[in-house]
C-alpha cells in the first residue's frame, strides 16, 4: 500500500477519493514495563521501552488503518498522519488516519 503525509503520490495521478480511513489502537502501560522505564529516567537519555511500545502502538495503528483502506478498495492512502491522546493515566489512543484512494501512473 502507497501512502504519503502529502495529498498526491509522485508519478501517480488519482482515480477515486474513497474517504477517510483510520485505525486506533488503546493501550496502557503495565506495571512491569513503567517500572522499567522509572528505572531508566535515573540514568537519563532514550527511554527503550517507551520507545518500543509507542512504536509497536503506532504500526498496529498504521496496519489496521491499511486493512481498513483494503476493505474500500485502495491502493493508496493519502494525506497520512497520526495523533496520541491520553484517555486515562497510563492509557493513551493512538489514531492513523488519512485518505483512501485509488492511483495509477500518470
Amino acid at each position: 500500500m502507497q501512502n504519503t503525509t502529502a495529498f498526491t503520490l509522485a508519478g501517480q495521478r488519482t482515480v477515486k477519493e474513497l474517504g477517510t480511513v483510520r485505525g486506533v489502537v488503546v493501550r496502557s502501560r503495565s506495571i512491569v514495563g513503567s517500572f522499567g522505564a522509572s528505572l531508566q529516567t535515573i540514568f537519563g537519555g532514550d527511554i527503550t521501552l517507551y520507545t518500543e511500545l509507542c512504536e509497536r502502538t503506532r504500526q498496529d495503528a498504521y496496519e489496521r488503518m491499511v486493512a481498513h483502506a483494503r476493505e474500500l478498495g485502495a491502493n493508496a492512502i493519502i494525506g497520512l498522519r497520526y495523533d496520541a491522546t491520553e484517555i486515562s493515566h497510563g492509557v493513551t489512543e493512538v489514531l492513523c488516519y488519512g485518505t483512501a484512494v485509488v492511483v495509477e501512473p500518470a
